[in-house]
């Protein structure tokens, strides 16, 4: 009965989704006349009444009893999915938490996610957070979180499901292009402190760093301070790090803008199907930090907010963008309260920059008027999206979503060991057995041949089984050959390949000897002194992003000639 009950009520959402489907797409010809309203041209309070009619037919007559909370939620997400995937359906346990992230703390992973092709991924990773840690990466696909397949899953559940009290766990399976096998972690929930500026010090003597990495309610008066303390110290140049930076309140965006941009220069503004979502956001104050050389970093994981400070830094000419191309989330969301403790967070404007470029990258949505373009098909508005742009001293810049650099910087992609390694929490468990011996190690010490040997010792002890991509090869050889039980006569030829592997393995150690000497130092500092010696001894002195930034900063003709190119 149990199995039935539950073919029932799926067989109710289905139904349900259907209808929504239906409303939101407009196919009135598929709709009979009744109770006095058209066949073809009613309006949405009309297929309204229609979607009331079968919620309320389904609800009385079903043959199980059914949830009418769920029942109508299924029906609204149904009308959201045809949607951008930014646009949400929220209890209030949901939105409460949102709101808790927006003022700068919560328990959980520590990552920013959203749905796209129908699977949960990583937006953005929170700095200190067990996401961060484990290695977790911006546009990670979550396969499945604690065993349940995120395929079809919504933020919202995904979110409940990584969320918890401190120090429970939960398990990841995860997705990562370039990779064939999935990767598995276990990870530890935690209060997530999420501070805007983790870290604000001094490079190469003159140079001013800045790590922002969150938009909050508290942002601009700590990125506030950060710039003031600089100043102090006389800097001739600042280099400000939006790398991995989720983004986050428009408020806050265009205060951080204004500390960089002269008093009344338009920052973003933005644009809807209503001309009340028509609103422009410009400088209010005389800069904090004015004329001084500015380099601004951004990758991947730049989105949303950073876009509108990175792309309005571009647009003026007022500094050099140096990394790679961001996200492109540029969709305004406005949350509406409905009734029963619900909470609609929906897509209602654009964001553009004063080049008049839109930071969103175009997606494909329900009921847009497509022009095919070789197999890809676009809308008229996406295309002119990608149209050419100019700063406003004459520079190019492109469309199309994001904000492109003016300098790409290319950082080397983690080898198959290197991601066991952080996956399995290898360097963080080292680390510790390390410190137990030696709690008073300077903030500068070196990982030398000794650590190494060390290290070497350490993997043997807790039996770390490493699988090169040659070897997960050779087990897939191996199953026909033992289905068609042929061991004896490949016997010879699979330990010869044994062999070979085994000493491919130990050149993988020495190819990523580099980075496993800047992962063991990483977590010794982060466990022994925290942030502020990461940064100091491995950020500041070996990051190519950084060391980029310096190298303009430090060339004053080399800096005019990009903005003015």
């Amino acid at each position: 009965m149990k199995d039935g009950r539950r073919l029932g009520a799926i067989a109710v959402v289905l139904v349900v989704l259907f209808l929504a489907v239906i409303w939101v797409i407009g196919m009135g010809e598929a709709v009979e006349k009744k109770e006095g309203f058209a066949q073809e041209g009613a309006s949405i309070y009309g297929y309204s009444k229609l979607f009331d009619m079968a919620a309320w037919e389904i609800n009385s007559n079903y043959v199980e009893k059914l949830n009418s909370k769920e029942m109508v939620y299924s029906g609204i997400r149904g009308m959201l999915d045809g949607l951008d995937r930014f646009s949400s359906l929220q209890d209030k346990e949901t939105h409460e938490r949102f709101i808790e992230i927006t003022q700068g703390k919560y328990e959980g992973l520590g990552m920013a996610i959203g749905v796209r092709n129908g699977f949960i991924v990583v937006g953005s990773i929170f700095e200190g957070s067990p996401a961060y840690h484990k290695g977790i990466h911006a546009g990670d696909k979550l396969l499945e979180i604690d065993g349940k397949s995120t395929q079809g899953m919504n933020v919202s559940d995904a979110s409940d499901l990584m969320r918890g009290p401190s120090g429970t766990t939960v398990k990841l399976k995860i997705q990562r292009e370039g990779l064939e096998e999935p990767l598995e972690y276990e990870m530890e929930r935690a209060v997530i402190e999420l501070k805007s500026v983790p870290y604000c010090g001094v490079v190469d003597d003159s140079i001013g760093y800045i790590r922002f990495s969150r938009f909050s309610e508290d942002s601009g008066k700590e990125l506030k301070e950060a710039v003031n303390n600089l100043n102090e110290r006389k800097i001739k140049g600042l280099i400000l790090d939006l790398r991995n930076n989720g983004g986050g309140l428009l408020d806050e965006a265009v205060g951080i803008g204004e500390l960089f941009l002269d008093k009344g220069k338009l920052i973003v503004y933005t644009k809807g199907k209503d001309e009340k979502q028509i609103r422009k956001y410009f400088s209010q104050n005389e800069p904090l930090y004015k004329d001084k050389p500015l380099v601004i970093l951004v990758d991947g994981g730049s989105a949303s907010a950073s876009e509108i400070v990175a792309g309005a830094v571009q647009d003026w000419d007022r500094g050099v963008i140096i990394g790679n191309k961001t996200f492109g989330k540029g969709f305004v969301q406005q949350v509406f309260d409905l009734p029963m403790d619900a909470y609609l967070r929906l897509t209602v404007a654009k964001y553009y920059i004063p080049s008049d470029r839109c930071i969103q990258k175009p997606e494909m949505s329900a009921g847009s008027p497509y022009i095919q373009k070789g197999n890809q098909q676009e809308t008229v508005e996406e295309l002119k999206e990608k149209e050419n742009f100019h700063t406003k001293g004459g520079r190019l810049v492109f469309g199309g979503g994001g904000i492109s650099p003016d300098i790409e910087v290319q950082e080397r992609e983690l080898l198959p060991m290197e991601i066991d390694l952080e996956r399995k929490s290898v360097f963080f468990d080292f680390a510790v057995k390390y410190l137990a011996k030696r709690p008073d190690l300077p903030a500068d010490f070196a990982v030398d041949e000794k650590v190494i040997e060390e290290f070497k010792e350490f993997l043997k002890e807790i039996n770390f089984a490493y699988k090169s991509p040659l070897e997960r090869g050779l087990e897939d050889l191996r199953k026909p050959i033992q289905e068609e039980s042929l061991d004896s006569s490949f016997k010879f030829v699979l330990g010869s390949l044994d062999s070979l592997i085994q000493k491919e393995k130990e050149k993988d150690f020495s190819k990523s000897l580099e980075r496993i000497k800047s992962s063991i130092k990483r977590d010794i500092l982060l466990n022994l002194y925290g942030e502020k010696a990461y940064y100091e001894q491995i950020v500041l002195k070996t990051d190519p992003y950084v060391a980029k930034a310096v190298e303009i900063l430090k060339n004053k003709d080399g800096y005019r000639k990009l903005l003015h190119s």
